[in-house]
């Protein structure tokens, strides 16, 4: 060693950090531009759905010339959504950080020179390397805290997703029953401005004194309003559904018939619920958390024990004399000792076992409530419907008794009125249990099974039940 030619060191040195350098990434830039930014086309998004693999979503053709059913518009909503662009941008952030979380810390290199001020010296020089091997004891802790953190953000983005899906499925839905109560709401201002016009008739001929006209004016000017309100709603609900899929405001979406609600089965729905914590989404990712918080107590734990920082050094001083050895430094656990951190990652597991517990509560809860609910609905349903198809036969026979003028067109315009009110009560109550459906999937995370299946689960599948 005494023969290592001068500066030796000094290029060993510059050849070990040039080659670590060699394969560091490098700098692109990305500047900002105020540009409107781009949107999406039914085509372009047609083919962007052949990616889906949300359960129940999978294989499901979309063919962006015929008008689109629910199935196909929960689809494109998912690869179009702005909202799931930049959790899908977040995800790559999370699973950038759970990529470093896992690394091991780089050596370090130190050299320094130094230069005499008198002849007949030498410059020396100090070159060293040393390595963190307490950063070893607490890697497999943090790898696994990673790969927790991993499966977190991908269940997590997999239950925006499915949020997705249901608004997309419950903005379709309000859009059909919107255009049908606009029909029956047309058909009763029709109905309204009918008795205005034979009441000004009637004043006309003098058989009616001008009071009698007011509030005939006023029920077609309520049934005008209800009419308005309702177009309005329709439209906003359009360009809601518009936004949802990434489209512009002025795109105008073929929309098919709306399907019969998602299938209710009790028993699917009881044993749906006794495995939520395998099926929801949430649920899965808060137990992938836990599982990361767990880890991360671990690793607390192990860097309680000493740190070991190993290096070794060659140096030469100034009468060229040279000399090898070793640095050793160990960190004693007797004043810090890592408590501090312990104690913030106990009570940081303590909460998110709660927060597991208090959602898997508030979600059993919430599907409860929907069972509960449903059930009043279809009693309410079964009366709306049975008083509508009464009030149908009693209008088409006022009608024929109309037609024979054995009617008066008052009576004839109540019963028909009578029947529109019927059928709108009928359609209100249609919809609520129709979005409850809606929800219910949601809740259960994703399509009710059929009673002897149990939850299917997508992307991960060893989370466990998540915290007892």
């Amino acid at each position: 060693m005494n023969d290592l030619p001068r500066h030796a060191a000094l290029r060993i040195v510059l050849a070990v950090t040039v080659g670590c350098l060699a394969g560091c990434a490098s700098y692109h830039p990305l500047p900002l531009t105020e540009r409107e930014a781009a949107r999406h086309d039914l085509r372009q998004l047609a083919r962007d759905a052949g990616r889906i693999d949300l359960p129940g979503l999978e294989a499901h053709p979309i063919d962006p010339e015929q008008p689109l059913d629910i199935t196909s518009v929960a689809m494109l909503a998912v690869v179009g959504n702005p909202d799931l662009r930049l959790a899908r941008a977040d995800a790559g952030i999370a699973s950038a950080q759970a990529f470093a979380a896992g690394l091991l810390p780089d050596p370090q290199i130190n050299l320094t020179r130094d230069f005499p001020g008198r002849p007949g010296y030498v410059p020396a020089f100090n070159a060293g390397i040393a390595f963190d091997f307490g950063s070893l004891v607490t890697l497999a802790a943090r790898r696994a805290a990673a790969a927790a953190d991993q499966r977190k953000v991908d269940l997590a983005l997999l239950w925006q997703e499915w949020q997705v899906v249901a608004r997309a499925r419950k903005l379709f839905a309000g859009i059909d029953f919107l255009e049908r109560h606009g029909a029956l709401l047309q058909q009763a201002l029709a109905l309204s401005g009918q008795r205005v016009e034979a009441v000004r008739r009637a004043l006309d001929a003098g058989n009616a004194t001008i009071d009698a006209l007011a509030p005939h004016l006023v029920t077609q000017a309520d049934a005008r309003r209800q009419r308005d309100e309702q177009m309005r709603e329709l439209r906003l609900a359009r360009l809601a559904l518009n936004a949802l899929l990434g489209l512009p405001p002025d795109a105008q979406l073929a929309l098919a018939a709306l399907p019969p609600p998602p299938a209710f089965d009790p028993a699917a729905v009881d044993d749906a619920l006794r495995n939520l914590p395998a099926r929801r989404p949430d649920l899965r990712a808060l137990a992938a958390g836990y599982a990361a918080q767990e880890e991360r107590l671990r690793a607390a734990v192990l860097s309680q024990f000493p740190s070991l920082n190993i290096g070794f050094t060659r140096a030469r001083d100034t009468s060229a004399l040279f000399t090898s050895g070793y640095t050793l430094a160990v960190a004693l656990p007797s004043f810090n000792a890592n408590r501090g951190g312990i104690a913030v990652e106990t009570a940081t597991r303590q909460r998110l076992r709660d927060e597991y517990r208090n959602r898997i509560d508030a979600a059993r809860d919430d599907v409860l409530q929907i069972v509960a609910d449903q059930a009043e609905l279809e009693t309410r349903l079964r009366a709306a419907r049975a008083s509508a198809a009464a009030l149908a036969r009693t209008a088409a026979a006022a009608e024929a008794a109309w037609q024979a003028r054995d009617l008066t067109l008052a009576s004839y315009i109540d019963l028909q009125s009578a029947l529109l009110a019927a059928r709108v009560q009928v359609i209100a109550l249609e919809r609520t249990a129709y979005e409850q459906r809606i929800a219910l999937q949601s809740l259960l995370g994703g399509e009710v099974p059929p009673a002897h299946m149990t939850g299917a689960v997508r992307r991960t599948s060893n989370e466990g039940e998540g915290p007892r």
